[in-house]
C-alpha cells in the first residue's frame, strides 16, 4: 500500500518504551524468518492437557451461528460445532475437510456431493446424518419464519439439496458460483441437530448442540463461557486441550492481563500501541502475529427514513469524510490503517488506487468533496441536517474512534450529530430491525471473494446482511453476473461496476479497512493468524506447551 499512515510521535520514556517494544518485535521476526528456526519452531509435538485461557470483547446476544455477524459469538461457540468444509489457516486460503471426508464437482460446476465421515456423533450422543446437513442448509438458504440468516444471499445459487444415503449429501445449483467451495467452508455454517430443529427451528439461539472438538459447559453472563473436551471427537486423538475459558473482558483489560499470564490469547486484535507495550513487559513470553485483515467499519444509513431515502444526502455524508487523513490519525490508536474500497486492499480484485479516488468519498481533495457535499445538502433541503450516528459501545477498539472521526468530519459540513454508543446486543438489534437513522456497520469476511464480501449490498428482500435496507435491482444483477462469471477478467470489471454504483448510491459505504495483530503467550501452540477473525477458531489444533 502507498502512503501508509504513521503514529503521530511521541517522547521521552515513552518513546524509549516504544523503540525497545518495535526492536523486540522486529528482532522475533528475524529469527522466526532464519533458515532452520522457522521450520524446527513450525513442528513441535503438541501436549495434551490445560486450560487456555483467552479474552472476548463481548458477549454473544444470542448462540446462533446462522443469525450472527459479529466475532463475539465465534470466538466462543465455533469449538463446540463442525462444518461441512473448513479453512486451513496455516495454508490459507486452502479448503480442507471438516465433516466431509471427501467431495467431488460435476464438469459444469452445477453439482456437489460430499462424502460424511462415518464416526460423527452430537454431543448428546446421536449420530451425524446427511439429514442434518441438508436441514441445515436448508435452514441457512431458506430460513423458516421467525428464522434469520443473515447470509442468506450467499447460497442463492442453490436450488436442492439431496440425500441419498446417511452419509452423502449432494447439493444442486442453478448457475455455477465461483465461491461455492469457500462457502461450503464457510465458519458461520454450523451443523445443528435435524431432531431438534425439527422440534424447535429457533433451538440453535439459545442452546448449544453441536459435533465439535468442546462440548459446552456454562454461560456466566458478565463474566465468563467455557467448555470442556469432547472424548467422542471425530478426529482420534485431538482436541490437546482438556478445555477452555472465553473471559469476557475489554481490549484494554486483556491487553493488561496478557504479560501476567491470566490471558494466554486475544484472537481479534489488538492496537500498535497495546502491542508494544506488552513486548516492552513481557519480551519473550509473548508472540505476535500481524497481517491485512477481511475486515473494515463500514457507514451505513436506513434509506427506508427521511432524509436518507435520498442518494444524495447519503453521498453528502460520505463526501465530508477524508478517509486519507482517517487512516494516518487512526493508525497508532486503533486498527484501521488502509482505504479501500468494497474489496480488501491488496486483493486480487481490489481497486488500486489510481481508479480508487476517483469514486465519490475516496478523492485525496477533501476541500472539493465537502464542497460538493455541502451543495448536495442545500440541493436536497437539507442544509441543517441533525443526524444520529448509531454505534457500538462495548468494543470500543475501532469503533468508537471511527464514529467520533465520522461526527467530526459531518461537523466541516454543517451537520450536527449526535453519537449514540449501544451495547453489542442492541446495536446489532437496531442495525437488524432498521431502528437507527445512520450507524456504524461492520463488513467483515472470512474470505477475498465478491459472492461474499459483496452480499451485503444486495437488495434487502434478498440479503438480510444488508442493513440499509435498501433496494436496488442494478446492483442484484450484477451480483449474480460476478458470481457466475468463469473469466477473471471479466468478473474484475462487474465487480468495479458494482463498486462504483454501490459507493455513488452510498446506502453502505466504507471507512477504512484494518489491520490484524495477535499476541499471545508464547506456550500457546498450533494456531496460525489468517486475514479474517472468524476463521481457525473451533481449537481442535491448539495446545499449550508444558
Amino acid at each position: 500500500m502507498k502512503n501508509e499512515p504513521t503514529r503521530a510521535p511521541v517522547d521521552g520514556a515513552a518513546s524509549r518504551r516504544t523503540m525497545r517494544g518495535r526492536l523486540i518485535v522486529a528482532c522475533c521476526a528475524v529469527l522466526l524468518a532464519l533458515p532452520g528456526l522457522a521450520g524446527a519452531a513450525s513442528t513441535p509435538t503438541p501436549h495434551r492437557g490445560g486450560i487456555l485461557p483467552f479474552a472476548v470483547d463481548a458477549e454473544p446476544p444470542n448462540y446462533d451461528c446462522h443469525a450472527n455477524f459479529s466475532f463475539v459469538l465465534m470466538h466462543v461457540v465455533a469449538p463446540h460445532y463442525s462444518t461441512l468444509l473448513k479453512f486451513d489457516t496455516a495454508n490459507y486460503p486452502q479448503v480442507v475437510g471438516d465433516l466431509a471426508e471427501s467431495w467431488s464437482v460435476s464438469p459444469d460446476r452445477r453439482t456437489y456431493t460430499f462424502k460424511l465421515r462415518p464416526n460423527v456423533l452430537f454431543h448428546d450422543g446421536t449420530r451425524l446424518t446427511s439429514a442434518d446437513v441438508k436441514v441445515s442448509y436448508e435452514r441457512i438458504t431458506h430460513p423458516p419464519q421467525g428464522v434469520l440468516s443473515v447470509r442468506q444471499a450467499d447460497y442463492s445459487a442453490i436450488t436442492s439439496i439431496d440425500t441419498p444415503d446417511p452419509l452423502t449429501v449432494v447439493f444442486h445449483l442453478q448457475w455455477p458460483d465461483a465461491a461455492m467451495l469457500a462457502n461450503f467452508a464457510s465458519p458461520w455454517n454450523c451443523i445443528y441437530s435435524a431432531a431438534k430443529l425439527a422440534q424447535d427451528p429457533q433451538f440453535p439461539k439459545t442452546n448449544i448442540l453441536g459435533t465439535g472438538p468442546y462440548i459446552f459447559v456454562e454461560h456466566v453472563k458478565g463474566d465468563h463461557w467455557s467448555g470442556k473436551r469432547w472424548d467422542k471427537y471425530f478426529q482420534s486423538g485431538k482436541p490437546y486441550l482438556d478445555g477452555y475459558r472465553a473471559e469476557f473482558i475489554n481490549q484494554t483489560a486483556a491487553a493488561k492481563a496478557m504479560p501476567s499470564g491470566r490471558i494466554m490469547a486475544q484472537f481479534r486484535s489488538f492496537t500498535p500501541a497495546e502491542r508494544d507495550e506488552m513486548m516492552e513487559t513481557a519480551g519473550n513470553r509473548l508472540d505476535v502475529r500481524e497481517g491485512p485483515w477481511t475486515s473494515y467499519v463500514a457507514l451505513v444509513f436506513n434509506t427506508n427514513q427521511q432524509p436518507f431515502n435520498d442518494a444524495r444526502v447519503r453521498r453528502a455524508l460520505s463526501l465530508a469524510i477524508d478517509r486519507w487523513s482517517g487512516a494516518e490519525t487512526l493508525a497508532g490508536t486503533t486498527f484501521l490503517k488502509y482505504v479501500g474500497g468494497l474489496m480488501r486492499p491488496g486483493s486480487t480484485l481490489a481497486t488500486p488506487e489510481a481508479e480508487l479516488v476517483t469514486l465519490p468519498g475516496f478523492s485525496r481533495d477533501i476541500a472539493a468533496s465537502r464542497a460538493e457535499a455541502k451543495r448536495l445538502l442545500a440541493e436536497a433541503g437539507v442544509s441543517n441536517l441533525e443526524v444520529t450516528l448509531t454505534n457500538r459501545k462495548d468494543v470500543p477498539v475501532p469503533y468508537h474512534g471511527a464514529g467520533n472521526f465520522v461526527v467530526d468530519a459531518w461537523r466541516e459540513i454543517g451537520v450536527n450529530a449526535t453519537h449514540e454508543l449501544l451495547s453489542t446486543k442492541e446495536w446489532q438489534k437496531a442495525l437488524e430491525t432498521g431502528k437507527f437513522a445512520a450507524g456504524i456497520d461492520l463488513a467483515a469476511d472470512y474470505f477475498d471473494d465478491p459472492t461474499i464480501c459483496l452480499a451485503r449490498y444486495v437488495s434487502r428482500d434478498l440479503s438480510p446482511a444488508n442493513h440499509a435496507g435498501s433496494t436496488d435491482r442494478f446492483l442484484d444483477a450484477l451480483y449474480i453476473g460476478q458470481a457466475i462469471s468463469t473469466d477473471l477478467r471479466e468478473r474484475m470489471k462487474i465487480v468495479r461496476d458494482f463498486e462504483r454504483q454501490a459507493v455513488t448510491e452510498a446506502a453502505t459505504v466504507p471507512l477504512l479497512w484494518w489491520n490484524r495483530i495477535v499476541v499471545s503467550s508464547a506456550k500457546f501452540k498450533g494456531w496460525n493468524i489468517s486475514p479474517s477473525q472468524y476463521i481457525g477458531q473451533d481449537l481442535s489444533d491448539v495446545w499449550i506447551e508444558q
